[in-house]
């Protein structure tokens, strides 16, 4: 009886050592990503944004893979070069962008030619702010090119294995990030007496991450010589016209649908969260970055776990029904609760819950693309998810910019604004997620997707 040799894949320790070294770089990306947010007080005191200017910052990470359809294309390289290849650009690009968005925010560019020039023209957006938000649409291009490789790469080590609890593990790590920098940017802040700080410390951490992603390059390159030798797993080339069937696709345009309204209500929250915090409790930067730094907890202990009940039970499209209603609930804590009950323990349950829902959604929706789609254009429908999901990320924070600043009018102290209308709004998104959740369960009970069935297979 022929049997088929052993690939690197099938070892258990060199599959999850695979996954480290791939999680390390999105760990120290997202500590990049909102490297600022808790530090929006000190950029609207020290550096003259307003919550307008503030808001298209935090817009322009997905400028360029918006209107630029830079995460398409993203997808049609990632599937033409590889995931090891991808890995590289990308980890080159989310370098080169952080590398520019320390030297705009540094004291180092105050007085240059550089800052007079781009000061010279639109006065309401400070020169700073613009040379930042340059660097942020660069690292947004590497970030989410990042993430779709990562998928990808998850799928070719993991398929027919730990898959799910091999993305949970990643994302727990990711949001991992997300605590670690609210802890220590203002932290570091507050020790070298500059905002600029913790982001250089984050540049340094990125350069790290690049070569974990040149350790990860040696190791798929391996993988893929033995799957030619063994001759099995071959992949169709993919063609153009194959976006045609992902937007053609009702189902999976309802799971685009329902990442871009899930992903609207977090990424651009947690970039006004610590300010919130701050304007609600009237406590310090750090005390308020402390608080929100809780939030990826639920996700980071849950994410693996859940990972883990969707490989042996499934349930995905249930998880993406109670996780909007348990975002929906707590953004209306935060937009509802009268100033004398919102104390520190309503608002650290609040941000744990939080946390809880945003491990359900992720645990759920990004396993189930690969039974939506075939695996010659999986690469691309990761890319097309999160194209659409970048138009939410890119849109929503300068609405939540607009909102503050429209009902805040002529409050000039960044520590006394009223959040109640930013809140109503991402609160709205988890109720029209919910909608769309039951949408896609009735279409998997009626096609057969196996959304709620295992993905271990047996």
């Amino acid at each position: 009886m022929e049997t088929k040799s052993l690939l690197l894949k099938d070892r258990f320790f060199i599959r999850w050592s695979v996954l480290i070294l791939l999680a390390l770089m999105m760990f120290f990306a997202y500590m990049f990503v909102d490297v600022l947010s808790p530090l929006q007080s000190l950029l609207e005191s020290q550096r003259g944004w307003t919550p307008e200017n503030y808001g298209t910052f935090a817009s322009s990470e997905y400028f360029l893979n918006v209107f630029a359809l830079f995460l398409i294309f993203a997808g049609v390289i990632l599937d033409k070069i590889g995931v090891r290849s991808s890995a590289l650009l990308s980890g080159a690009l989310m370098v080169a962008g952080a590398s520019l968005k320390y030297y705009a925010v540094s004291p180092a560019f105050a007085g240059t030619g550089l800052e007079v020039w781009l000061g010279s023209w639109w006065s309401s957006f400070p020169a700073s702010a613009k040379l930042a938000s340059l660097g942020f649409m660069v690292f947004g291009c590497g970030v989410e090119m990042a993430g779709i490789t990562v998928s990808k790469g998850i799928v070719k080590w993991f398929k027919g294995k730990e898959m799910a609890l091999a993305m949970g593990i990643e994302m727990a790590i990711a949001r991992l990030g997300v605590f670690a920098v609210f802890r220590i940017s203002p932290r570091i802040a507050e020790r070298y007496s500059e905002l600029s700080a913790p982001v250089l410390f984050v540049v340094i951490l990125l350069l790290i991450g690049l070569i974990c992603f040149m350790a990860y390059f040696f190791f798929d390159k391996r993988l893929e010589k033995q799957l030619g030798e063994r001759g099995d797993e071959p992949e169709e080339p993919f063609k153009v016209s194959d976006l045609g069937i992902l937007f053609t696709s009702k189902t999976f345009l309802i799971v685009a649908g329902l990442c871009v309204l899930y992903y609207s209500a977090i990424f651009p929250f947690q970039k006004f969260a610590a300010n919130m915090l701050e304007c609600r409790l009237g406590i310090s930067n750090t005390d308020a970055s402390d608080i929100f730094s809780y939030f990826p907890l639920g996700a980071m202990l849950l994410t693996p776990l859940l990972g883990g009940f969707l490989d042996t039970r499934g349930k995905g499209a249930t998880m993406l029904m109670l996780g909007a209603i348990l975002m929906t609930a707590c953004h209306l804590v935060f937009a509802l609760t009268p100033d004398a009950l919102f104390t520190k323990p309503v608002a650290y349950s609040a941000i744990v819950l939080l946390g809880v829902s945003f491990s359900l959604v992720p645990a759920a929706l990004w396993p189930s693309v690969p039974k939506l789609v075939e695996n010659r254009y999986l690469g691309s429908a990761y890319s097309v998810v999160f194209w659409i999901q970048n138009i939410g990320l890119m849109v929503f924070p300068m609405l939540i910019g607009w909102a503050l600043a429209q009902s805040n009018k002529g409050v000039t102290n960044p520590l006394e604004y009223d959040y109640t209308v930013p809140m109503l709004i991402f609160s709205s998104l988890g109720i029209f997620a919910f909608g769309l959740a039951i949408w896609l369960k009735a279409e998997d009970k009626r096609k057969g997707y196996g959304l709620e069935l295992p993905n271990i297979e047996k």
